[in-house]
């Protein structure tokens, strides 16, 4: 869920407007942007959590005391959860697990994991991470509701995910950054500000993880994330890139990285949301004439954030939301997650059975959370990542292109935050030694049993997928088809 306005999920979704503390900081930016008129309007964060049927108890998981205890190194424990119908093989047969990690150079952060293997059974399968957007959102969100081996009925009972992507690889799902899901810390010092701070945090973790389980570090290995993990996504591939040409410690067998819905560059992003709502009608002609200076205005204020970084970044941040929101002011109540969709009232998707299923006594004793409580979504995890959200992380993507490093970006074509157009048109602009070819080559038809399920561009390390009949929550809307996309591409054969 990434996401400004989304996600998810989110490794979810964007969430695209500003906080009343955040417009407040506009204030000393006006006499450079005259026409910024700051709005005081609700925490994005919050009406995110609250549009999804959320309600966290905490806003983020920083505890007095650490139950842990001083644990130094990876702490996991098989994972027994009841299912309703075994799988072949039976559930008892599959390697299921749930762990912390003690973050390194932190006052004392643990990351929290899913670890789900194979439900082939095949050692071979590669590796796959998965990371949620938000920022700030748990990566359960996706294990549940997207891509995880489970679905969680409304008797809050857990059914087989028939197209869960642990079918064909071996998933890690992490909540991520600090203080996100069952991740928590004694110090709020420990929050994360930037992808330097999430991405090695995230290399640290995989070092020990690969340390607890040499069996896998020589498989195949690809990074995969959702929304805000446009960010976290290319951050972590160029970490482990380096950590392994510098020789840091494990070799990790890094093949690949995918992009779901994601915010990857937010400048040629941003300037595209008025195209994809025209194009779909969300608002006039007239309406998308008058929009242009605002715009314009938030164009240079991106380029002076990646320029300058500093206040730059989140005056960027509000001139975004400020597009954003005037185009939901002209689009009315649709569901920006899914145009094809009308939200009810404040009410766009409902997951609040994950959020009481995890809460649940039984189900913390099983994971070993002790008393640690799920926070679906944190508005601090959030408001202290602002300043990266500007940031253009497509500027390290075409080292990676050119060491033979697979990228998958792909879009559902319904969704608006982070539309197809503006993830199509940034791919397309990247520069890099295949670019002249990757423009040239044809879109060819990508079918999932006989039918077509996207439309598919792409020329050696990289491919960009138009995924139809699917908003911002592609596992979700359009499951056999992602885990299609998913074992295809990591086969070679997409």
């Amino acid at each position: 869920m990434a996401t400004p306005f989304y996600p998810l999920f989110l490794s979810i979704l964007l969430l695209f407007s500003s906080s009343t503390a955040f417009s407040a900081r506009i204030g000393n930016h006006q006499k450079a942007l005259p026409n910024v008129v700051p709005r005081v309007r609700e925490s994005p964060a919050k009406k995110f959590i609250r549009e999804l049927n959320l309600s966290p108890k905490h806003d983020v998981n920083i505890v007095a005391n650490d139950f842990a205890g001083n644990e130094s190194r990876i702490v996991e424990k098989p994972l027994k959860l009841n299912v309703l119908g075994d799988p072949d093989p039976s559930v008892a047969d599959l390697g299921h697990h749930a762990g912390y990690f003690r973050l390194p150079h932190t006052v004392g952060a643990r990351m929290f994991y899913f670890f789900f293997e194979s439900r082939r059974k095949n050692n071979s399968d590669p590796v796959v991470i998965w990371l949620t957007g938000g920022p700030g959102c748990g990566s359960e969100l996706a294990l549940f509701y997207e891509n995880g081996p489970f679905h969680i009925t409304d008797s809050l009972s857990l059914v087989w995910n028939d197209f869960g992507w642990d079918k064909v690889s071996n998933i890690l799902f992490i909540d991520q950054p600090t203080g996100t899901g069952f991740s928590y810390s004694s110090s709020d010092n420990d929050l994360r500000h930037d992808e330097k701070g999430v991405s090695n945090d995230l290399y640290y973790f995989l070092q020990a993880f690969f340390k607890k389980h040499p069996e896998y570090a020589k498989n195949d290995f690809y990074i995969t994330g959702e929304s805000y993990a446009g960010h976290y996504v290319p951050a972590i591939a160029g970490r482990v890139n380096q950590g392994n040409k510098n020789k840091e410690g494990i070799i990790i067998n890094l093949k690949g990285f995918a992009i779901g819905n994601g915010l990857t560059n937010p400048l040629i992003q941003y300037k595209g949301l008025p195209d994809y709502a025209l194009e779909h009608k969300l608002i006039s002609q007239s309406y998308y004439t008058s929009m242009q200076e605002s715009v314009t205005e938030c164009e240079d204020a991106i380029k002076d954030c990646d320029t300058n970084g500093g206040d730059s970044c989140g005056t960027a941040f509000y001139l975004g939301n400020e597009i954003f929101d005037d185009i939901l002011s002209s689009a009315g109540n649709i569901n920006y997650y899914d145009i094809r969709k009308q939200c009810k009232g404040q009410l766009c998707y409902d997951f609040s059975n994950v959020e009481n299923f995890l809460n649940q006594d039984t189900v913390r004793e099983a994971l070993g959370v002790g008393d640690i409580e799920w926070v679906s979504c944190s508005s601090t995890v959030y408001d202290a990542m602002i300043d990266d959200w500007m940031r253009n992380l497509e500027v390290g993507i075409p080292a990676l292109l050119e060491d033979g490093i697979k990228l998958l970006v792909y879009a559902g074509e319904y969704d608006l935050v982070c539309n197809w157009l503006g993830n199509s048109r940034w791919v397309q602009a990247m520069e890099w030694s295949g670019q002249k070819d990757f423009l040239a080559a044809p879109n060819v038809s990508f079918t999932v049993n006989g039918v077509e399920a996207g439309l598919r561009k792409g020329y050696g390390p990289l491919t960009f997928l138009k995924v139809l009949n699917a908003g911002h929550m592609v596992p979700m809307d359009q499951p056999q088809a992602s885990l299609e996309m998913l074992e295809r591409w990591t086969k070679g054969n997409l």
